[in-house]
């Protein structure tokens, strides 16, 4: 690769790794995001960023020019937990580097994304902003606990509204163009309790939910792919039940529900599968979909529904096709595309606001949530190549 935004990637190489491995040390779950958030506007000042704020919901926002075409380039900050440390192979914030691996928790999924944005900035102010362009990066909070809350907080509370998100989650260097939605919901039976001793003389909720947890089963098989995002699914994630003690009937049984819903399938549709299904019907159960409302790093609480809409983008509209002529300039060769398996923030920039969105980041898909996580060293220097040449592009468009 010899394109003037792969070189002038190159040069900011050690730069970007050193950020990439002092983001990958700070722990940042959900909620927990303060100390990350702050070093990356310390490297957002120290690159010369127009401005960086960091609004009431502990978003970090950092802008470079001032022209009416606005560019955001958004990458999550927080991280899932690190679950058995016994599955990895070294400290999962350690950041250490094998070769061209770099390794630990956030390195796919997405902190990688977040560093080559901030370095796309670098980059910008080394050789010019076009004059119409107005670049953000935004880093953002408590996506892994519910995607997309934090663009429904910038767009609708700090009035930042782009023409062009790109959503720096893990693509593989792919460029996607959607994904499916998801929604949470709750079924629940309702029984009698009585005295476990003498179970007839009760009505066990358990009893009712186990042929809705066999009809959901059925639903799943029976869901048919659509193009091009192909099929939606639902599952039981988790089970629990109620009674005046363990020497009792059940009085009460809640299954939770995860919905990945494709192409056409709605909250409205989702909700109406499960009331329909004979077992509901005949159980009389009921239907909730969940709320979220959980306070940031920053205490404040911003309440959603858990509905995040399906999304795509046309692959021959004319984001799609910028981004693809960036990719040739910067690389010198054809772009694969495709679409995530996984949510991202583009539930609420696109699927809520209508946002042109489309995806490409560092890392693999797969190493999201595992042990072992990893991203390639040159998987950063392609993306913050590829980042400034999308923006000037852009700005042609």
């Amino acid at each position: 690769m010899s394109s003037t935004y792969y070189q002038d990637a190159m040069e900011v190489k050690a730069d970007l790794v050193k950020f990439m491995q002092d983001i990958i040390r700070i722990p940042s779950l959900s909620s927990e995001e303060g100390a990350v958030v702050e070093r990356i506007r310390e490297e957002m000042l120290r690159i010369g960023y127009d401005e960086v704020t960091i609004d009431p919901m502990g978003n970090v926002i950092g802008r470079i020019g001032s022209g009416p075409k606005v560019i955001a380039f958004d990458g999550h900050v927080d991280t899932v937990d690190v679950g058995d440390p016994e599955l990895w192979d070294r400290d999962p914030h350690s950041g250490d580097i094998e070769g061209d691996i770099l390794y630990g928790r956030g390195t796919s999924d997405m902190k990688g994304g977040v560093a080559s944005s901030v370095y796309a900035g670098a980059l910008l102010k080394k050789r010019g902003i076009p004059d119409n362009v107005s670049f953000y990066v935004t880093g953002t909070v408590q996506e892994e606990d519910c995607d997309g809350l934090c663009w429904q907080y910038i767009v609708n509370e700090d009035k930042l509204r782009p023409d062009l998100v790109v959503i720096t989650e893990p693509t593989s260097l792919r460029i996607y163009y959607g994904h499916r939605g998801r929604m949470e919901m709750e079924v629940r039976t309702s029984g009698i309790s009585c005295h476990g001793s003498a179970p007839e003389r009760g009505d066990n909720a358990v009893y009712k939910m186990a042929g809705i947890i066999a009809d959901i089963e059925r639903l799943n098989e029976n869901l048919e792919p659509r193009d091009p995002l192909g099929k939606g699914t639902v599952t039981i994630s988790e089970i629990r039940s109620t009674s005046p003690s363990l020497c009792a009937v059940a009085d009460s049984c809640t299954i939770h529900l995860d919905r990945r819903l494709t192409v056409g399938e709605t909250e409205a549709t989702s909700v109406a599968e499960i009331l329909a299904l004979p077992s509901v019907k005949a159980a009389d159960a009921t239907v909730t979909v969940l709320e979220y409302a959980v306070p940031s790093h920053t205490g404040l609480t911003y309440p959603t529904r858990k509905y995040y809409p399906t999304w795509e983008m046309p692959a021959d509209g004319p984001q799609m096709q910028a981004a693809m002529t960036a990719y040739r300039g910067a690389f010198g060769k054809e772009p694969e595309i495709g679409h995530w398996t996984f949510s991202t923030n583009g539930v609420a920039t696109a699927g809520m606001h209508g946002i042109p969105s489309i995806g490409f980041g560092p890392g693999h898909e797969h190493f999201a949530h595992a042990p072992n996580e990893q991203t390639e060293i040159e998987h950063l220097v392609c993306s913050t190549a590829f980042y400034s040449a999308l923006v000037d592009e852009f700005a042609k468009g």
